[in-house]
């Protein structure tokens, strides 16, 4: 993949979709969050014709915190999973990113931390004041770091400014394998979909 790579998303869409593109404007993917729903479901398609699905990000509980969210391939074979840390992630985002067929308890691969929750804090009470909320988006731009067991940064996501819509920029700061790349995507793709009407 051409990193750094885009993710976008309409603010006010009934049902929230992402479109990645990379560096060079290439669509990668197109993440579309089935509406309605108690159990959580997500699709990962190829291109925005939804005519190939890459993989399935599935919730294992109905509406929880803690729910762990299983990362599949279009035949379903695990690829992964991701997870909120519960009650920590309320002032500050912080999640686990576990390998295929990790059992409960396992250390996890990855975690993904916020690096500065002011500025999360900060976007939110901004956003929330009548017309100048507008332009939160080009005020605050909250970043998020995902590294490894040992603290060795892997990636960083980063709100970018943009008007009426979500816009994230992931750099990748170090080597990862093909499969761990995805899995990485994939966590931040969720992610994404969980903290959005949190800056």
């Amino acid at each position: 993949m051409n990193y750094p790579l885009n993710f976008r998303f309409k603010l006010l869409a009934l049902s929230p979709q992402i479109y990645v593109t990379d560096s060079t404007g290439n669509e990668v993917c197109y993440v579309k969050q089935k509406a309605f729903r108690l159990k959580e479901k997500v699709e990962v398609f190829s291109t925005s014709s939804q005519e190939h699905l890459l993989s399935t990000i599935e919730a294992d509980r109905i509406i929880d915190i803690r729910a762990r969210y299983n990362f599949r391939d279009a035949a379903g074979r695990d690829l992964g999973s991701f997870k909120r840390r519960g009650l920590r992630s309320i002032w500050r985002t912080n999640c686990e990113v576990y390998g295929p067929d990790a059992v409960e308890g396992a250390a996890p691969l990855f975690t993904i931390r916020e690096e500065n929750p002011w500025s999360k804090m900060l976007d939110g009470f901004i956003s929330e004041i009548p017309v100048v909320g507008f332009i939160s988006g080009y005020i605050c731009h909250p970043k998020y770091v995902l590294s490894r067991a040992d603290g060795t940064p892997v990636a960083r996501l980063t709100k970018q400014a943009a008007f009426f819509e979500g816009l994230f920029k992931l750099e990748k700061l170090s080597d990862a394998t093909p499969e761990e790349e995805l899995v990485i995507n994939l966590s931040f793709l969720m992610m994404n979909l969980l903290e959005r009407s949190r800056g």
